[in-house]
């Protein structure tokens, strides 16, 4: 099982934009890393590249392919430790750079075992319910107009992502969803971090009227003293920790003195499988949920399910909206069927990379 190489696509899909406030961006830009071992055995993941996979590609290429080639691909918690130490000295890369590739580690472990990843793992579920995350919409009615396609599509819950830009304004979207979506229907909110502290009260008692689950990111993940002031303030949970780097280390002192009353991860942005599993083994520890946040493309939205099922501390699987828009990568749709995701029997994976995909949009190879 020793590495024997790491391929690395520099891919840009046109027309395919997330949709962002205040972007013109008309792609969505992003790497398929493949690891390959001496005996035979392959594994590849989409990797986040941000606004450029060309830069992205050509920091794995330098930082990472030096760094796990010939190296024992059973070794995944030495390697993680080992890329720390060596990302700390020297290389600085962002955030989302190790995640795919400790995603194929595992990958290639569950491949030899004969399981699909989520056994491997532990197997806790084989069904996960989903909820839908909006992009941001032009008003009140685009996003009530939207709740109530997410909920005739058979989906267990639907979070807000509000402009931002006023808290009057937000909170009026935020009512606009509640009057679609009567008194039960699961609801969260996610602002993205846009507000001072009394803003983000503010918003918070609202939400708090109209029976929403969580307020998430409200104000910038790293401001540990106003969150933890406000998640003492309200009553509705305060979530956050999603963009805060080198999990678990980075979360721990928001989880042990309650700086949130839940954390976020996923196998992108926080360190692959292996971070996941320590962020949410750490919240669990302190009867704190650990929620997985959305990574945009299928196949680590897939990843994420799979750690989804195996980790007993987390809620809802997430899912961006609509799932059309977003369904590139995967020779295939996600398994969720009327809100309810069904983990996959296949090995490893489960399912196959859209290789045909994966050629029409890479532009280098690096």
């Amino acid at each position: 099982m020793k590495i024997a190489a790491l391929d690395i696509r520099a891919c840009r899909s046109e027309g395919t934009a997330l949709g962002l406030k205040d972007s013109a961006e008309t792609a969505l830009e992003f790497l398929v890393l493949t690891l390959r071992t001496e005996c035979g055995l392959s594994a590849s993941m989409f990797g986040f590249a941000g606004r450029s996979a060309l830069g992205a590609g050509h920091l794995a290429a330098s930082s990472l392919r030096p760094f796990i080639v010939g190296r024992d691909a059973r070794a995944r918690e030495a390697i993680w430790r080992d890329w720390r130490r060596t990302d700390r000295w020297w290389h600085h890369l962002p955030v989302y750079s190790y995640g795919p590739l400790d995603c194929c580690l595992w990958l290639l472990a569950a491949q030899a075992a004969g399981q699909p990843l989520w056994r491997y793992l532990g197997g806790g579920r084989d069904t996960v319910p989903t909820y839908a995350s909006s992009l941001v919409l032009a008003d009140p009615e685009a996003y009530a107009a939207e709740l109530r396609a997410v909920r005739a599509a058979g989906f267990r819950g639907y979070k807000v992502h509000p402009p931002g830009r006023d808290p009057v304004e937000d909170i009026a979207i935020h009512r606009a969803v509640r009057d679609a979506a009567g008194p039960d229907f699961p609801l969260m909110s996610d602002p993205v971090q846009p507000y001072t502290y009394d803003e983000a009260l503010r918003l918070g008692r609202a939400l708090e009227d109209m029976s929403y689950l969580w307020l998430e990111e409200p104000l910038p993940d790293e401001n540990f003293a106003a969150l933890r002031e406000l998640t003492r303030a309200l009553d509705i949970p305060v979530v956050g920790c999603e963009v805060l780097a080198r999990h678990p280390w980075s979360v721990a002192e928001c989880v042990a003195t309650r700086v949130v009353d839940a954390v976020r991860a996923d196998v992108s942005w926080s360190g692959g499988v292996t971070g996941v599993l320590k962020t949410a083994a750490l919240a669990d520890a302190f009867h704190m949920n650990c929620e997985l946040h959305s990574t945009i493309f299928h196949p680590l939205e897939l990843m994420n399910l799979h750690c989804a099922a195996a980790v007993g501390n987390s809620g809802m699987f997430e899912l961006l909206w609509p799932m059309q828009r977003f369904a590139i990568g995967l020779a295939g749709e996600l398994p969720v069927e009327d809100g309810i995701a069904h983990l996959p029997e296949g090995p490893g994976l489960g399912m196959e990379l859209d290789w045909n995909f994966i050629e029409e949009t890479t532009i280098a190879i690096l």
